[in-house]
């Protein structure tokens, strides 16, 4: 028996990505939500969903536009994208309330957030109605990042993005801690030492 307490069937996956999402509607204007029910569902093709309520403007701007960019805001720009998910883009020009620039994506028929250091361009292939979310399934058709949050690789390094992690149910924002180790390396000192050096798949 678990001593483990109950805590029922919420929506409770901790922690979870913050996620803005930006769509023009029909008259060419940008909006933004923040989304947190959302990340990476396929690697080939690249593809990120996020589920929307179909009472956001962002639904039904996704519907008609079959697009959509996903940016990531760093740890600066917290209350910025804590407002984007509480005010709807029926009521208030975001952008301008926000202090923020929308830009035209280069790849796709939506604007991106030129602020923020991390911008994803999706194109819309699917989307499944689940009960009060859809989920939109976006094939990323391009990637923008600010040169200034690239680690030596080229790519971002999550000390430089500073990205923020959010926890459900309690409604709380958090920074990131220290890296504590390397993916499919750490593991490798918990495996039978008879198969010592053997390759870990990735999946």
């Amino acid at each position: 028996m678990s001593n483990k307490k109950s805590l029922g069937a919420k929506v409770m996956l901790y922690p979870t990505p913050v996620l803005v999402v930006c769509t023009y509607d029909e008259a060419g204007k940008p909006n933004a939500m923040t989304a947190a029910w959302g990340g990476i569902c396929c690697s080939e093709p690249p593809c990120i969903a996020v589920s929307l309520r179909k009472a956001t403007a962002s639904y039904h701007n996704i519907l008609k536009r079959r697009a959509f960019t996903i940016n990531i805001p760093s740890e600066k720009y917290a209350a910025e994208a804590d407002y984007f998910g509480i005010v709807s883009g029926r009521d208030a020009d975001k952008f301008k309330v926000a202090g923020l620039t929308a830009v035209k994506a280069d790849k796709v028929d939506a604007p991106a957030i030129a602020e923020f250091p991390l911008s994803i361009e999706l194109k819309l292939i699917d989307s499944i109605v689940i009960g009060l979310h859809t989920q939109f399934i976006g094939q990323v058709m391009d990637i923008k990042a600010d040169e200034s949050v690239l680690g030596a690789s080229g790519l971002p390094d999550m000390q430089k993005l500073r990205p923020i992690a959010f926890a459900p149910t309690v409604r709380q924002y958090y920074g990131l801690g220290e890296m504590i180790g390397s993916a499919f390396e750490i593991g490798k000192g918990v495996i039978d030492p008879s198969k010592k050096g053997s390759k870990l798949k990735i999946l």
